[in-house]
């Protein structure tokens, strides 16, 4: 068998179809070259490596993938350790706000025991992130968390995020409870997908409260929820991140009784020496952020306690983007 033919089945494989392992591929191939040499391959094997459409691997395929994949997996582990001695290659996800405010001294940090750290950033969020880490794209993902039902993936919980309301400054409202007590609440509301943590949190206190108020505008990242809500859009669910400056044409309104995101690390079962000084790096500065692991909270507005449970109200009717 041609190891190149194997090296391009495993990537088919890993990004599930022919179409995506050429955009995600570790150098330039078209797609048409891919589609040709995995043909190539099964012709000189002489069985179906996988359905095309939708796509599914054969037993064959399988049994084929299995054999090659731990090979392919740790290809680059290897070939960092044989550069350096040790690998200093660290590959790690995390949200728009982590990437810019964060992530910057935790690298410099790490970098005091690893000079030669080479760092890769991708922004994303849970719970995307899961399938990067079980298909090897990144190492370590940091940020809000999710149940984690995907086996050998680890988290590492530091400590949870508060749900707050921001609210533009020109506003009436002055706390959440007045939105609870409106029969039909006219602010459009301003979220991130319903599949990510803070949308799926903010849903089931509202469920708490009784209360209807569907997504009006739909945003990917939190950044973006500041964005609008700045620009007058409406109000937007957001967490109190600790020491966060937020826009001064904004308030907050804290939303105390509803359920607190965690905040956290996950990562593959697979360790190396920069993987776990890094996450000491993490911890020390979550201890930082927030001594003990207690609920980090950030500075509300003086004169805004938390809100009081209402009686059920009916909001407005969902509105797509």
């Amino acid at each position: 068998m041609n190891i190149h033919h194997l090296e391009l089945f495993y990537h088919v494989v890993k990004n599930e179809g022919i179409t995506a392992a050429a955009r995600n591929m570790p150098y330039g191939i078209q797609q048409a070259a891919i589609s040709g040499q995995v043909a190539q391959l099964e012709e000189s094997l002489g069985v179906a490596l996988f359905q095309r459409r939708p796509f599914s691997l054969t037993p064959s395929g399988r049994k084929l993938y299995s054999f090659i994949k731990p090979f392919f997996d740790n290809l680059e582990v290897m070939a960092q350790e044989v550069r350096g001695g040790v690998a200093q290659h660290l590959r790690i996800a995390a949200s728009e706000i982590l990437l810019q405010d964060y992530l910057p001294e935790l690298i410099q940090e790490t970098r005091k025991q690893f000079p030669r750290l080479k760092v890769t950033l991708k922004e994303g969020y849970y719970p995307e992130v899961v399938r990067w880490l079980e298909q090897r794209e990144v190492d370590v993902f940091l940020g809000l968390l999710g149940p984690n039902s995907s086996t050998g993936i680890h988290a590492l919980r530091l400590f949870d995020l508060p749900l707050v309301l921001l609210v533009p400054g020109q506003s009436s409202i002055q706390s959440a409870a007045d939105l609870w007590r409106q029969d039909h609440i006219e602010e459009k509301l301003i979220t991130t997908p319903s599949n990510q943590v803070v949308c799926r949190a903010f849903e089931e206190g509202l469920a708490r409260h009784k209360v209807d108020w569907f997504s009006g505008i739909e945003v990917s990242t939190l950044v973006l929820v500041e964005t609008y809500v700045v620009k007058g859009y409406g109000i937007g669910v957001t967490v109190g991140v600790p020491s966060r400056k937020y826009h001064p044409q904004i308030r907050i309104l804290p939303l105390d009784d509803f359920p607190r995101p965690a905040f956290g690390v996950l990562w593959q079962g697979f360790h190396t020496p920069v993987l776990d000084h890094f996450l000491k790096v993490v911890r020390q500065a979550a201890e930082r952020e927030v001594p003990g692991g207690k609920h980090a909270s950030p500075e509300p507005p003086p004169g805004h306690g938390p809100t009081q449970p209402a009686s059920r109200r009916k909001g407005t009717p969902k509105v797509k983007p």
